[in-house]
């Protein structure tokens, strides 16, 4: 899941979590809609760990709340955390996660290998891959019936003026455009993160509106036909009975992995695995990709449900569509200053 650059330290200052201390309460920080209730309650009552669930909008509010609460010697603290690969590699380098114990997780060995041992986490240190996702192009049949779209670039048509739905997510934009250029959707040349800026402010006679809270609803209200969405609101939508096409661009789709991590204050631990592998069960992880229409890299999940969502390319792109595709990096809080200047003045104009 993605989002990006919001005003935190207010929200955080006003909002400081009330998160349990003991052994038998689990204190988990994850995205809106990301675990069903119906598995929070099995939890429970299988262990009788009671899990209390607070919600973040952005990858920079988890960072920003856990940092203050581990800086400012607070007593609170969460758990359990579901970073995206980009801010779970920074957690990491500055210490604010804690290993895991793998001798803790025996469903470990259910996670897809294609997912394990990527570049943001090593060796699978610090985390575990809990869902993954991409964000590409979004068509409604029903009015663009014949549009033809195959190609981040071909957004920049002026005959999309004032219709582009965007994430508001400056890494999604940057990439997008990084990517019409020619670039590594990771670019860290102030040159190429320049020309990327330059690129977005042509395309702004045609952008409508950014949403990065809902970015299904514009779609389903009529707002707008054309755009930006992540593949499980794409794959919601279409379950919905919505004529949405979803895109994978010729220069290749942003994907993104969420990983379940434990903070390095946290008091929980042992409850942390426990729900950790807990979520890792086949039976379990089918149950959120059903319910909720998130991918989870479980195999023994997949082999759980039916044809039609097992073999769904939204949810599961195939390997040559994951290899054209572009992982966000870690690029260091410098490189990351950087293109937050490029996208406050983007914004701003």
């Amino acid at each position: 899941m993605q989002s990006w650059f919001r005003p935190l330290a207010i929200a955080v200052a006003a909002s400081l979590p009330l998160v349990a201390q003991a052994n038998d309460r689990l204190s988990v920080y994850a995205w809106a809609e990301y675990l069903p209730d119906s598995v929070l309650t099995d939890f429970t009552k299988e262990t009788g760990v009671k899990v209390d669930y607070a919600t973040f909008d952005s990858n920079e509010a988890l960072y920003a709340k856990l940092k203050l609460l581990q800086t400012s010697g607070a007593s609170e603290s969460y758990d359990l955390i579901f970073p995206s690969s980009y801010m779970l590699s920074k957690m990491a380098r500055e210490g604010m996660l804690q290993p895991l114990d793998k001798s803790k997780l025996p469903h470990f060995e259910q996670l897809e290998p294609s997912l394990l041992d990527r570049e943001f986490d090593p060796g699978n240190r610090f985390s575990v891959p809990y869902a993954f996702g991409s964000t590409a192009i979004a068509i409604n049949r029903d009015e663009l019936a014949d549009a033809e779209v195959d190609a981040w670039a071909d957004l920049w048509d002026s005959r999309w003026q004032g219709q582009l739905m965007l994430t508001d997510d400056i890494r999604e934009n940057f990439q997008m455009a990084l990517l019409t250029l020619g670039h590594s959707a990771n670019s860290k040349d102030a040159g190429e993160i320049k020309a990327a800026y330059e690129k977005l402010q042509a395309l702004k006679d045609n952008v409508l509106l950014y949403n990065s809270d809902n970015p299904r609803m514009p779609y389903v209200t009529g707002e707008a036909s054309i755009g930006l969405i992540w593949s499980d609101q794409a794959y919601k939508t279409q379950q919905d009975g919505m004529n949405l096409e979803y895109i994978y661009p010729e220069e290749g789709a942003i994907f993104w992995v969420d990983s379940a991590a434990i903070p390095g204050n946290a008091k929980s631990v042992d409850a942390a695995h426990q729900f950790i592998d807990f979520l890792m069960r086949p039976e379990i992880a089918a149950r959120i990709i059903e319910e909720l229409g998130i991918a989870v890299p479980n195999q023994g999940a997949k082999a759980l449900l039916p044809a039609e969502v097992a073999e769904n390319q939204v949810l599961f792109p195939s390997g040559e569509t994951v290899a054209k595709g572009h992982f966000q990096d870690d690029l260091g809080d410098e490189v990351l200053a950087v293109y937050e200047e490029h996208w406050v003045r983007l914004r701003a104009n």
